[in-house]
């Protein structure tokens, strides 16, 4: 369970924000509302800053509510790279999850998409039914935080891709497929949205009897809703929809904008 929930909770991680590269240096917060079953869960907040095409990402996400009630959880993130023409590109990926009086940290390095180093401290131990790793899941992947925000160009096919995610322990697939458009209203940010189906395939680094994943993947009830920030010229995240065997956790933006 405790893996799941390190999932959620860096799937709210991948509702980051919206930026592009400029010669000024550019500042942007968002905050977001994890809820399981519309009973709040969680809060999350980001702080970005980018300068001459590098930027970094530092995120703290923090339990609250009634899951509070059964364990405090809270994890800090950090991600630094580069802004490309058609892909933000990572460089280092860092995450520290504790959920009660469990802690780990996860870091990874990457060299044009490949993981190049990849710790986890503590090393946790593998059962039996462990899916390793191979070498070929650490090639052209991407972290689940810049992973998911899109520059906007005249070739964006934005719900027909899929998306090759390394989380510093599971290597999974999220293959994305058109389901149209709703609208969206925060703080920051009122218009159409684009809603992407999001099918859940997790490859490896992961036990291979877990429950919860197996239902994940066999839904087709996962959505991203992607609002286009103007001034940053990208799509990015601002409604997550993930079905689990628990109920409903949805990730909702609550401010899009600096």
């Amino acid at each position: 369970m405790v893996q799941f929930r390190r999932w959620l909770f860096i799937s709210a991680l991948v509702t980051s924000l919206p930026f592009m590269a400029s010669a000024e240096e550019l500042r942007h917060e968002t905050q977001y509302r994890v809820a399981l079953a519309g009973i709040p869960i969680a809060r999350a907040d980001f702080k970005t800053e980018v300068k001459d095409k590098q930027f970094t990402i530092r995120g703290d996400i923090t339990s609250a509510g009634l899951a509070d009630l059964v364990t405090s959880i809270d994890a800090k993130t950090d991600v630094s790279g580069t802004v490309g023409d058609n892909r933000l590109q990572a460089t280092h990926y860092k995450l520290f999850y504790k959920s009660g009086k469990k802690e780990r940290t996860y870091d990874v390095a990457y060299t044009n998409g490949n993981v190049t180093s990849n710790t986890i401290t503590p090393e946790p131990k593998r059962p039996q039914s462990w899916i390793p790793l191979s070498d070929g899941d650490l090639h052209s992947v991407l972290d689940p935080i810049s992973g998911m925000i899109f520059p906007i160009t005249a070739n964006l096919n934005l719900c027909n891709q899929t998306l090759p995610v390394f989380d510093g322990e599971m290597r999974m697939d999220l293959k994305l497929s058109p389901k149209g458009s709703h609208p969206f209203s925060t703080d920051g940010f009122k218009g159409k949205t684009i809603a992407c189906g999001v099918r859940f395939t997790p490859k490896s680094g992961y036990k291979g009897t877990r429950k919860d994943y197996l239902y994940l993947a066999k839904s087709d009830g996962m959505e991203i809703w992607f609002a286009k920030a103007d001034a940053m010229n990208v799509y990015a995240p601002v409604y997550v929809r993930i079905p689990t065997q628990y109920g409903t956790v949805t990730i909702t933006a609550v401010k899009y904008g600096s």
